[in-house]
């Protein structure tokens, strides 16, 4: 059992109480947005490299510590050392231990991602036995089919493979992406990575599905070009990447970028404009989908 200490703060004390907190002895402190669950919460997106998000107007920072901690006293020495007043409001209540192995698996279901495609983990039993299932668990890579950007892909993907094509996946994370390609038909798949824990990731993953896929570290090569080429990345290395993207997919092979916010699309397609026509931009909660095919 723990003690949770909760307090709210304006957005330019969420860091320094944060820290402060760790020094006075929290086990872990965390910052969120002070209005989630109401109308007024705000997701908030940031890039390696990109100015700073500037936060939230008003932040919760909570902070867990052991059970016999003396907060009253604790807290007061955390406010003395981020300026603020003493008798700074807070709110404690108590963490129970739990079987959080079950809390974790709640929170991943089974997920319906096109008509004929679901993303299954391993402790449930796929809804519909007669469709594509690629059965996957969390884990240290990227890739669940949770987040609007794995959807988009594995959506436009399921449109896009009609059977025996060549897939390459640029930032395989845990080789979703190229599985679902697999499963749903193309004859060659191939995934890449600079994680080398991700690439471990894809591969068991590959043979958890039963999947023939390869999947190599970013020092190596990968063969080419392929008919399809899908990068669920980021914008910036979607950028710097473009070259070797282009040169990956053969003429009149199509691509898919995703990871990409709604306010970074005109700068990525800007960036393959010399060697792809655009498909129209698609958008789930903020986030899109570039595609195009290679010209000839």
């Amino acid at each position: 059992m723990w003690l949770s200490a909760s307090i709210i703060v304006p957005r330019e004390l969420a860091e320094p109480l944060s820290d402060a907190l760790l020094y006075a002895g929290a086990l872990s402190a965390e910052i969120s947005d002070a209005a989630a669950g109401t109308p007024d919460e705000r997701p908030i997106f940031d890039e390696p490299g990109g100015a700073p998000a500037p936060g939230w107007s008003r932040a919760r920072v909570a902070a867990l510590f052991a059970m016999q901690t003396d907060l009253p006293r604790t807290l007061a020495a955390a406010f003395a050392r981020t300026g603020m007043d003493a008798a700074t409001a807070y709110e404690v209540h108590r963490v129970e231990d739990d079987d959080w192995v079950r809390l974790t698996q709640a929170q991943f279901t089974p997920q319906h991602v096109a008509p004929r495609l679901w993303i299954v983990p391993t402790w449930h039993t796929p809804p519909d036995p007669a469709a594509i299932n690629v059965i996957l668990d969390p884990g240290l890579a990227f890739g669940t089919g949770t987040h609007p950007t794995t959807r988009l892909c594995l959506q436009w993907l399921a449109a896009r493979i009609r059977g025996g094509e060549s897939v390459i996946d640029f930032g395989c994370g845990s080789g979703i992406l190229a599985i679902a390609a697999a499963k749903l038909g193309a004859r060659e798949v191939s995934g890449i990575d600079i994680d080398p824990q991700a690439v471990c990731a894809a591969r068991d993953n590959a043979a958890r599905n039963g999947v023939a896929a390869t999947f190599v570290p970013a020092a190596e090569h990968l063969p080419g070009p392929a008919d399809i080429v899908v990068a669920n990345i980021l914008a910036q290395p979607l950028i710097v990447l473009a070259p070797l993207i282009a040169e990956s997919t053969r003429p009149g092979g199509c691509m898919a970028l995703s990871g990409i916010l709604a306010g970074d699309a005109g700068e990525v397609r800007q960036a393959y404009a010399a060697w792809y026509d655009f498909e129209p931009v698609k958008e789930e909660e903020g986030w899109v989908l570039v595609s195009g095919t290679r010209k000839r």
